[in-house]
């Protein structure tokens, strides 16, 4: 049923790259760790990434994760990623920016206030999942008001050592259950969690 259109049932998904030690980007942000090799042709990784942006029906991000992709999407060489991630609708979560664009598609908006009551709002209309790439500081604080369904994590084999955590302020332990894992040639691994009840 991935990715199908549903009457107020839209899940809330997050679908990001983790180093082995929890990091989603280096300490300055850096994500060559896994964007070096995620987009050559055939290889499992992109695969991955164009069955999830396919199958889903709108973007969520924070203002860091908003400024590395509006830095890179909407001029991006035409692939099906890139055409999934310009013309697919986008929220930006943030209480700094004063306005948000995406090159000539005027499909992104800017929420300043609750976070958790646009989402609710979001996952309560018809429509196909939602996704949050990157964007660690929002995904930390929809876990803990219990409004993510699901999270999609592909572990990348490389220590970073210091960098950005996926869960950063969470207090507390929030209990998964997996729902499948998948090894990739490369030696990643995508792991599919839901939250345990």
């Amino acid at each position: 049923m991935d990715g199908l259109v549903r009457l107020g049932v839209r899940r809330l998904i997050v679908s990001n790259f983790i180093s082995l030690d929890g990091f989603v980007a280096g300490p300055k942000g850096e994500l060559d760790w896994f964007t070096e090799k995620a987009f050559d042709e055939g290889s499992e990784t992109l695969r991955f990434m164009i069955d999830s942006v396919s199958s889903v029906g709108a973007i969520l991000m924070g203002r860091h994760t908003y400024e590395e992709f509006v830095s890179y999407w909407p001029t991006a060489p035409d692939h099906p990623i890139t055409r999934f991630m310009n013309s697919l609708p986008k929220v930006v979560f943030s209480r700094t920016l004063k306005r948000v664009e995406w090159g000539k598609w005027g499909n992104i908006r800017l929420v300043k206030g609750n976070a958790g009551a646009e989402v609710r709002r979001m996952k309560r209309q018809r429509g196909k999942d939602i996704v949050i790439y990157g964007s660690a500081s929002l995904v930390s604080e929809l876990t803990r008001l219990r409004l993510v369904d699901e999270y999609r994590i592909i572990i990348i084999p490389v220590i970073l050592g210091k960098g950005i955590p996926e869960f950063p302020g969470m207090h507390g332990r929030k209990k998964l259950k997996l729902l499948k894992a998948k090894p990739f040639k490369t030696g990643a691994v995508l792991l599919h969690y839901a939250p345990s009840a």
